[in-house]
């Protein structure tokens, strides 16, 4: 386990008088302490909050966090914005519609189900962002965690819409020097990536039109480490038009 080399490291370093490891889950352990000033946990999963450690961390803040302690990151937010993806998607998805002659469909449903985590260009961003979720660390409960938000987004040039992509940033407000970091196609690259979710038809777009709708997401039934996502989209446009809900897991 890595508090191995955790406590080897505060040894090296003559801070075992000062630096106190426990080993264990939160929900079990025991600290030494009633209260706690700071809690500090990398809590972001892709998406922001696949196989997310935000309740355990919203555990810890309810049962040990003095009244006006910090936790950090304090803020996050969740952003979707509009993508062209022409070459991913004949490669990876409209491939299955004949491989070798063979009709493959099945396999295209399953394909675009399943949100694709990768670094997007920002080159190929479309639209304006949206942001369709915030949490604030001091306010939030377990229960914030599914959600269900419309959103609005500008096309800002003529392309065809591939796919909506997700992101987030997160912020550490309270510090006496405020600090943030973003995971969007314009930051720089994280291991946390995008997401992707694959539209089922492309359609063409125009500069200055607008693209409307819902994503809802929720813990899934049988496993609540994976995320049941609902993006339900409506556009109108001069030239395409796009009308659908889509179904993804996330797992």
């Amino acid at each position: 386990a890595i508090i191995t080399q955790a406590q080897q490291i505060v040894a090296d370093n003559g801070l075992s008088d000062r630096i106190t490891l426990i080993k264990g889950k939160v929900e079990e352990i025991t600290l030494p302490v009633d209260q706690v000033d700071i809690i500090v946990s990398e809590w972001m999963g892709y998406f922001l909050l696949y196989e997310s450690m935000l309740d355990t961390v919203l555990y810890a803040r309810d049962k040990w966090l003095v009244p006006g302690g910090l936790l950090l990151p304090d803020k996050a937010s969740l952003y979707l914005t509009a993508i062209e993806d022409a070459d991913y998607r004949k490669e990876k998805i409209e491939f299955w519609d004949n491989v070798y002659g063979f009709k493959m469909g099945a396999i295209k449903e399953l394909a675009l189900t399943e949100p694709l985590v990768d670094n997007v260009e920002q080159n190929q961003v479309i639209s304006e962002a949206t942001k369709v979720l915030t949490l604030d660390m001091k306010t939030c409960t377990k229960e914030d965690l599914a959600f269900k938000s419309p959103f609005r987004m500008r096309f800002m040039r003529n392309d065809y819409c591939h796919a909506l992509v997700a992101f987030f940033d997160v912020s550490f407000s309270q510090i006496h020097k405020p600090l943030k970091f973003s995971t969007g196609p314009h930051a720089r690259y994280t291991h946390w990536k995008q997401t992707v979710f694959y539209l089922r038809e492309a359609f063409a777009v125009s500069s200055g039109e607008e693209i409307s709708g819902e994503i809802s997401c929720a813990p899934n039934s049988g496993n609540p480490r994976d995320l049941d996502i609902t993006v339900k989209v409506d556009f109108n446009g001069a030239v395409g038009e796009y009308h659908a809900e889509n179904q993804y897991r996330l797992r």
